[in-house]
């Protein structure tokens, strides 16, 4: 009797293994109804009930009860900025940041929900143009701007992004035609565990780069990956669950059918790069790993999102909708696109 149950049981797992049922079960979006229209490229995960969304018309949207309802809470007169980029540590506190060149880009703050906002910078060098930012933790932060005079520009903040200072120095030459993407907010990011760490990737030149800061951005180091890049190819998304493990995607904007090589991973830092062994094969603009622990990620594009159970080894598709930016907090999951699309990962 017994030889014969751990027949039957050992049936049941090469089915549900095999495909039938499939176990974990695939993961799927549901879409929420935001109320808006814009192109939401910014996306800040706070919690499983609080998330922010930016984007295009000066848009920011706030949720604090899991996305069932959304609170339009923009800066006033911004309707003709593009909000790429939002980074939350509450569901009071935010920074925005709008890109394009000269005056276009900006930073703005909130400490109150989005009842009012301060701008606390505004770009004077019409040859600057500010791609992303990201936040060691509450106070530390550092802002990315392409590369004026052959090297990328570079803001510091110490005080939450009230105030905010150049910080060129260490910072090593750039490609000719190297420039980051202003896709997803996720050009440049640090580890989802706090650190000094922080990363950036490149496209649009020779080839495609990671530069990494070990001191909050006073000095840099370049590795060179073996994504493909371009005119509007390279890598447009980076994370890193901690000092070591990190994922890159990317492809080509403007063929987003086809994105061969167009994922990798690294375990030493950023230092090296591998390229995973089946990756999503279109163009892919925002990546984001489940949490600090455990190898699941997710990455997505305007053709569809992926995820990966083993680190970025493999990738496997399980959506068709299009999306820009995925992030995720405490194992909560949100993604954002185009015509006011967000969504929360079942």
């Amino acid at each position: 009797m017994r030889s014969r149950i751990v027949a039957i049981t050992l049936g049941l797992a090469v089915v549900l293994g095999a495909g039938g049922f499939g176990w974990p079960p695939a993961p799927s979006w549901r879409l929420l109804d935001t109320g808006s229209t814009a192109r939401l490229r910014g996306l800040a995960a706070v919690s499983d009930r609080v998330a922010w969304a930016s984007g295009t018309e000066g848009t920011v949207l706030r949720t604090g009860d899991g996305g069932r309802s959304w609170r339009s809470v923009g800066p006033p007169d911004t309707a003709g900025l593009q909000f790429r980029d939002i980074e939350a540590f509450d569901a009071e506190h935010a920074v925005v940041l709008s890109i394009g060149n000269g005056e276009d880009s900006r930073v703005y703050l909130t400490d109150n929900g989005g009842r009012t906002w301060t701008e606390t910078f505004r770009n004077t060098d019409e040859a600057a143009f500010y791609d992303c930012f990201a936040f060691f933790d509450r106070r530390h932060g550092l802002a990315l701007g392409d590369p004026v005079d052959g090297r990328f520009q570079l803001l510091a903040t110490e005080d939450g992004g009230r105030h905010w200072a150049p910080r060129h120095a260490g910072m090593p030459a750039a490609l000719d035609g190297e420039f980051a993407f202003a896709a997803s907010g996720t050009c440049l990011v640090t580890a989802a565990r706090p650190g000094p760490d922080a990363w950036f990737a490149t496209g649009g030149g020779s080839a495609s780069r990671v530069l990494r800061t070990a001191d909050l951005g006073r000095h840099w180091t370049v590795a060179t990956t073996p994504i493909p890049s371009g005119a509007s190819a390279g890598i447009y998304s980076l994370a890193f669950r901690d000092r070591a493990h990190g994922l890159a995607v990317g492809g080509d904007f403007a063929a987003p059918a086809a994105a061969p090589d167009a994922a990798a991973t690294s375990r030493d830092g950023g230092r090296t790069w591998t390229v995973a062994r089946t990756v999503p094969g279109e163009y892919r603009s925002g990546v984001a790993w489940r949490s600090p622990r455990g190898d699941t990620a997710y990455a997505v594009g305007p053709t569809g999102s992926d995820w990966t159970r083993d680190g970025g080894r493999t990738w496997t598709r399980f959506d068709t909708g299009s999306f820009d930016a995925v992030a995720c907090a405490d194992g909560a999951c949100w993604a954002s696109g185009e015509l006011g699309r967000v969504a929360r990962l079942r």
